[in-house]
């Protein structure tokens, strides 16, 4: 007989908490494919996102270690963002979850 997980206290729980969130994974899925990104470069890349909403995201996704960002002491600024070595280690979850995406979008058409 298998024992009650639970749910609260699983991996799968602290994972989804880093994760969560409308912009988070793409944000992750960018950086891991274009590597070093600038602040107007990625909100050009995800769209439909306020300024406001992916500063708050940019952030979370920094104080969880997911991401780094590097400040340059210049004018105009300039602040570039990559994926940090516990970000890296999602790509694997989000490339799983893109092909997946990828074959079951190609069946409903």
């Amino acid at each position: 007989m298998e024992e009650k997980c639970d749910f609260t206290e699983c991996g799968f729980n602290y994972t989804l908490s880093l994760i969560s969130g409308k912009y988070k994974m793409s944000v992750l899925y960018c950086l891991f494919r274009y590597e070093v990104v600038r602040y107007n470069e990625l909100k050009r890349y995800l769209g439909n996102i306020s300024f406001k909403t992916l500063t708050h995201t940019l952030r979370e996704l920094e104080n969880d270690d997911l991401i780094t960002r590097k400040e340059y002491p210049q004018i105009p600024p300039k602040v570039e963002y990559r994926l940090a070595k516990k970000g890296q280690s999602l790509i694997p979850i989000l490339q799983a979850m893109c092909d997946w995406g990828e074959i079951n979008q190609k069946e409903e058409k």
